[in-house]
């Protein structure tokens, strides 16, 4: 498969951040992607639960050779890795969490599955913080 173009963003709001942000991004890196591009860092409150535990975000542009699904397995092996243990898709809900990964954009495609919805329409149309992040990306 040849390069494909992916938009992720990732955000944590527990433990050192940014370092956490670091390190997500080193580990996609590890797992054979390339990053092209990297947004600011972006503080922001939690969206759709409440913690006094803020965000910070980021946005990334990678290549890759995987699929979505295998993509999507990367990260999810990336979080677990990193120490998050619950995922909003199982639990039902969002909680604070030391890293979370989503892919955003995947080229131009339209991917629909019972773990995967590509593009993240929440991302790029009901979340601010987002929107900020990815305005440069997209």
């Amino acid at each position: 498969m040849s390069q494909q173009k992916v938009v992720l963003l990732l955000g944590s709001n527990l433990g050192d951040q940014k370092k956490n942000l670091e390190l997500a991004l080193q580990k996609i890196t590890d797992a054979g992607n390339n990053i092209s591009q990297i947004s600011e860092f972006l503080m922001s409150d939690p969206v759709e639960f409440v913690s006094s535990n803020i965000f910070c975000n980021i946005a990334a542009i990678i290549f890759t050779h995987l699929s979505p699904i295998q993509l999507l397995d990367c990260i999810k092996g990336i979080e677990a890795e990193m120490g998050r243990v619950n995922d909003s898709k199982v639990s039902g809900g969002y909680s604070d969490r030391v890293i979370d990964i989503d892919i955003i954009k995947y080229n131009e495609i339209i991917f629909s599955s019972e773990r995967l919805e590509i593009p993240h329409k929440k991302h790029l149309f009901e979340r601010e913080f987002s929107r900020i992040l990815l305005k440069d990306f997209i």
